[in-house]
Formats: C-alpha cells, sequence, structure tokens
C-alpha cells in the first residue's frame, strides 16, 4: 500500500475528494439523527421509531432509483466532470442544509437527506470506476485499499464529528458551518482530478426501473462479476447488520454512554482501515482473490468470539470506569478483528470488478452493485427487525448467527476457488519462512500465456515460485512426486502437470506436453525447471531439449528468472541430499529475480545464460548468514 500515490494528482485529489465526501455525508445523516431524537420528537411529538425508519428508507430509495443512472452517466461522461458537478450538487445541498439548520425545518432536512442520498447514489459508481484509468494494473489494490481505509474512517469521524458540533454552543451555526465549509473544500480539491474520458459515447435516458433492470441483467450475464457483486453485498449486509445493533449493544451488554458507543464504532472502522492495509501490503499490486475467504473467516471468527461476550455486571457504567476495564478493551478488539477481515475480504472483490469489467461498462457494474448493496441492506433491516422483533432472539445470538453466515461465506468460497486460497497460505508461509526479496515481478506479463523457467536449487523452489508470482501457476513436476499419496491432493488441486522422462515413457512425455499446450491455449501461465532435477553443486547445468518442445508448439513469451539464498537449505541437495537431519537455517534471505520476457525463439542456450546472468545478481545480494539451529 504505497503512500506515493498520496503525493500524485491522478490519485490524491480523488481520494480527498471521497473521503471528504463520506465524511459530509455522515455527519449530516447524524446531526439530524441526533436532532430528530433528542429535539424533534420531544418537542414535536414526533414518533421517533417512525422517523428513524422514514430516515433509512429517505436515504437507500436514492440507490433504488439513481444507481443504475450513475452507471450510465458515469460510463458516459468524462468522469472527472461528473465527479466536480455532483461535489457541487454536494455544495447546494449543504446550503439547504444549512439554511435548515439555522431555521429549525426539520422536515426539510429530512428532505434534503434524500437529496445527499441522490448524490452518493450517482457518485458511487463513478467512485470506483474512475481508478483503473488513472492507476496502473499493480496499483489498483493499493487505490482501493487507500479508498476504503478513507471511507470508513470517513465514517468514523463524521459520526464522532456530530456529536461535538450538535452539544457546541451557538444552536444550528456550527453544524451548518461545519457541512457548507467541508463541502466547499471537496468542491475545490475536486477540480485538480485529471480528466477521464468515457471508453465509448452513449445515449443517457433516466428510466429508473428499466435501467436498474438492465443493470442488473448485464451483470448477471457476466458471471464472474456477479459472483463478486453478490460477495461484496453480503459484507453490507453484515456491517449493516452490526452497525445498526451496536448502538442497542452498547446500551444492554456494555452497560455504557452513549460516548462507549463511538469506541465501538472507532474500533471497527480502524480495523477496515488496518484490513485494507494488510491487503494491500500482502497483494503486493497483485489480485489476490485468496485473501476474500481468508477474510471471511477472520470475520467469523472475531464474530463469534465478540457473541460470546457477557453482558457487563452492576450499574450503568461511565466511559471512564469502562476504559479502566479490561474485558471492555478486548470487546474492541474483537470489533477491530472483524473489521480487519472486512478490509481483507472487500478491497478484492472491489478490485476484481474493475480489472474484469469492460472500459465501457465499469461503471455499470459498480451500479449494479450499489443495487444490490441497497437491497442487502434493506434485507439486514429485516433480519434484524424479524430476529429481534419477532423472535425476540438476543443480540449475542444475533451476532452469532452473522458469525456462522460469514463461515458459510468461506468456506463456500474456499471451496469454489480452492487454488488462489492455497496460494497466499503459501505466500504468507514462505514469506515467515524466508527473507524473500523479489525484483521484476511486473515482467510477468499481466495477461495471456507465458512461460517461467528457472534454475532449480530445492525441493522449495515450486513454492517459492507459486507464492510469490503475479499470477496464478501451473508447474511440471516428476510424476512419482506427483503421486504420493500423502501430497497427490495438493498437487492436483495446485494444477501441477505430472512429467515422466522420454526415456521411462515416451507417451507419459506427450501428455504432458498437451497438457502445457492446453494450459497455454487457456491463457495461463505454466513454470518449469529446464534442468530436468535439482542442483547438486549449486550452478545451472544444461536445459534439456524439452523446453524447445513446447516453445515450438507453443510461441509464447518466456520470462527467465533465477532463485538464490535456497543452496545449502534444508531441501537442497547440498550435503549429500534433502530433509536429513533438522533444519539449520530460519527466516534466510533468499532472492527471486524475473527477467524481461524474451521471444520464444530465443533458444534453450540463451535462456540459460540469462538466468545464470540473473542468478550471478541475485548471489551478489542473498548472503547466507552463519548456520544456526532454530531456538
Amino acid at each position: 500500500m504505497s503512500a506515493d500515490m498520496m503525493i500524485h494528482r491522478r490519485f490524491a485529489p480523488f481520494f480527498w475528494t471521497q473521503a471528504l465526501g463520506a465524511f459530509n455525508d455522515n455527519l449530516f445523516k447524524n446531526v439530524l439523527l441526533l436532532l430528530v431524537t433528542f429535539v424533534a420528537v420531544p418537542e414535536r411529538g414526533w414518533d421517533a421509531g417512525t422517523v428513524n425508519n422514514l430516515a433509512a428508507g429517505l436515504f437507500i430509495l436514492p440507490f433504488l432509483l439513481f444507481s443504475a443512472l450513475g452507471g450510465t452517466l458515469a460510463d458516459a461522461l468524462d468522469k472527472r466532470q461528473l465527479i466536480v458537478g455532483l461535489k457541487w450538487l454536494e455544495l447546494m445541498t449543504m446550503t439547504g442544509a444549512a439554511w435548515a439548520l439555522l431555521t429549525d425545518s426539520y422536515a426539510a432536512l429530512l428532505g434534503l437527506l434524500f437529496m445527499m442520498g441522490v448524490q452518493s447514489a450517482l457518485f458511487g459508481p463513478v467512485k470506483y470506476a474512475i481508478l483503473p484509468q488513472h492507476l496502473g494494473r499493480h496499483e489498483l489494490v493499493g487505490g482501493n485499499a487507500w479508498v476504503e481505509m478513507g471511507t470508513f474512517l470517513a465514517i468514523l469521524f463524521g459520526t464522532l464529528a456530530s456529536a461535538f458540533v450538535i452539544t457546541g454552543e451557538g444552536g444550528g451555526w456550527l453544524p451548518a458551518l461545519c457541512l457548507w465549509s467541508v463541502a466547499l473544500v471537496g468542491v475545490m480539491i475536486s477540480h485538480a482530478i485529471p480528466s477521464a474520458p468515457p471508453a465509448q459515447k452513449q445515449s443517457i435516458v433516466w428510466r429508473p426501473i428499466r435501467e436498474s433492470v438492465s443493470v442488473m441483467r448485464d451483470a448477471w450475464h457476466a458471471r464472474g462479476i456477479f459472483q463478486a457483486l453478490v460477495g461484496i453485498s453480503l459484507f453490507w449486509f453484515l456491517g449493516t447488520c452490526y452497525l445498526t445493533q451496536l448502538p442497542q449493544w452498547t446500551k444492554d451488554v456494555v452497560m455504557g454512554p452513549e460516548k462507549a458507543f463511538s469506541f465501538l464504532l472507532g474500533a471497527f472502522a480502524v480495523g477496515i482501515g488496518l484490513g485494507s492495509f494488510v491487503c494491500a501490503r500482502l497483494s503486493a499490486g497483485r489480485l489476490e482473490i485468496g485473501l476474500v475467504p481468508l477474510g471471511a473467516g477472520i470475520i467469523a471468527l472475531g464474530g463469534g468470539w465478540f457473541a460470546l461476550t457477557e453482558p457487563f455486571a452492576g450499574a450503568p457504567l461511565s466511559l471512564e470506569a469502562l476504559l479502566g476495564m479490561g474485558a471492555f478493551w478486548l470487546m474492541l478488539f474483537k470489533l477491530m478483528m472483524i473489521g480487519l477481515g472486512g478490509g481483507l475480504y472487500i478491497v478484492p472483490l472491489y478490485t476484481l470488478i474493475q480489472l474484469r469489467s469492460p472500459d465501457g461498462q465499469r461503471a455499470r457494474m459498480i451500479a449494479a452493485n450499489n443495487l444490490l448493496n441497497a437491497l442487502f441492506m434493506i434485507a439486514a433491516a429485516v433480519f434484524g427487525l424479524v430476529m429481534l422483533g419477532v423472535f425476540q432472539a438476543s443480540l449475542n445470538l444475533l451476532f452469532g448467527l452473522l458469525s456462522l453466515l460469514s463461515l458459510m461465506i468461506a468456506v463456500s468460497v474456499a471451496t469454489r476457488h480452492p487454488r488462489p486460497l492455497m496460494r497466499i497460505v503459501i505466500f504468507l508461509t514462505i514469506h515467515i519462512w524466508y527473507r524473500l526479496r523479489l525484483t521484476g515481478r511486473r515482467n510477468i506479463p499481466a495477461t495471456g500465456p507465458a512461460l517461467i523457467v528457472c534454475n532449480h536449487v530445492s525441493f522449495m523452489d515450486a513454492l517459492v515460485l507459486g507464492g510469490a508470482s503475479s499470477r496464478p501457476l501451473r508447474f511440471l513436476m516428476d510424476k512419482p512426486i506427483y503421486e504420493s499419496p500423502w501430497l497427490n491432493w495438493f498437487f492436483r488441486m495446485a494444477g501441477a502437470i505430472p512429467v515422466e522422462s522420454e526415456r521411462s515413457d515416451p507417451k507419459g512425455m506427450r501428455r504432458a506436453l498437451d497438457q502445457v499446450s492446453e494450459a497455454l491455449a487457456n491463457g495461463e501461465v505454466v513454470m518449469l525447471f529446464p534442468e530436468g532435477r535439482l542442483t547438486r553443486d549449486g550452478q545451472v547445468h544444461e536445459f534439456r531439449r524439452g523446453i524447445d518442445l513446447i516453445l515450438r508448439r507453443d510461441p509464447v513469451p518466456v520470462v527467465p528468472a533465477s532463485l538464490s539464498g535456497l543452496w545449502g537449505s534444508w531441501t537442497s541437495r547440498q550435503g549429500g541430499g534433502p530433509f536429513k537431519g533438522f533444519p539449520r537455517r530460519v527466516r534466510a534471505k533468499v532472492c527471486l529475480h524475473f527477467g524481461e520476457a524474451m521471444a520464444p525463439d530465443a533458444g534453450r542456450e540463451a535462456l540459460r545464460d540469462r538466468v545464470v546472468a540473473l542468478k550471478e545478481e541475485g548471489d551478489l545480494n542473498a548472503s547466507t548468514p552463519p548456520l544456526r539451529r532454530p531456538h
């Protein structure tokens, strides 16, 4: 998650524009709810439940009516001009809100809440559709992580600021000034966003029902994208359930004041930000779908632990008393854990939509996401109402069911897509066991077939390459090892291609070549060790003719790679053989260097020479530490 983005015009102005918008959005909503609950209801005899439900409906309704239009506008217009126009709409809305606050026009505030919903519904599609036009493919995960972290921290600060401006002296002047000033700053910053012209011209027609159906139909036909949309909406279902019930949880379980709710909300928001940061670090510029089931599993674990919390004993507690209790800090940690899982879960799904949506329909896919999000948020409200109102369930049971749902999501995604999860687990394992230094990973083509050739130093080579590659790898391996009764399931899940020597089984070699051709025809990346065996002296030996046979059948780009630092490890042949005794080195420095892609007709000698050159360069950076036994 590079901080360099925050100093570049192609990202920084957009980031602050959307973050200020999220801050103002939540500041306005919470100021309205506080005024209605503590001023309008007692003074004018309004029913609190009716007004709160009306406010929720007025904010969600625009997402059902205008999300499709927002997608159409974002795909048809320059996204920078659209953002500027929407920020002017926000400023006009906040001007009206300032007037309503100064004149105590609470009914007008409810109407303006609808206008804020309209602005948010129109802004949502362009918010994510503009990023792929200003960021490189390898920067998208980091960009989405910054956006998610900024959004949830803005939600937190907007919520905290609402209590401050309402309790401040001066009546409605302070919230009015704050809302209008933030909107004005947002307008000014939005003008610095670079242009993002549409991929193709499109007609703009607002037909809410027909357009919404059309958007959802387009998303449904994009099967891989639609699954991601459902995954994101499930996150908002879970998030809505948690955030909606936290105030009641604060009252009934924490036994604390309203300010304690801010701490709970803050723990959740900080967890989302932390999860987004960790996601960007683990992804290292690539799309890591394996983080989705991992994140859902962490949500399930943290949510289940949170659901087991016992009500705090005694009379209502002050905030000072709560802050002195270890149980309260443990509760905050549980909520932060849920948020951490949420950050890991949500960022890869947004990145997937951005990468796999056609340029001319990317905003429509985000619009479909907003529609689904609104529907799932309504479903979350209904779920909470039924469970707590009809079945009289406890909040602990409700949160326990949410934990079970998270676990089901994790198992479902891991079962349907096991290889991405396995790859991220391998990546984490490799980085725990070795100090891995990677260079040249962007030399692997972002799309299309390719072949990676590397020197063969140890039995860990395939795992290091597979965990470090920017794309999933298929790899060739000896058939006897592939058929190991203990590991065959793992190799099959990883997509390994078994190969036997041509002397022992000529037909087996042809079958392996056919599988390689099939993988390359499907646009996959295949990795092989052209030496055909582990080195016995640490040097790179002659490349066998199999590499020529593969490239003659399938002339694809070849990426040379080299490994340094694994010679002398427990899994290498130094000292007589691998796996003898106990591992003598932990956290050894290992260098993996990917060179620039070479033409398929380069020949095996030229490929070997390039791998040797990369290895010599890597050997200079991989100084082997003294041998030592792990503690």
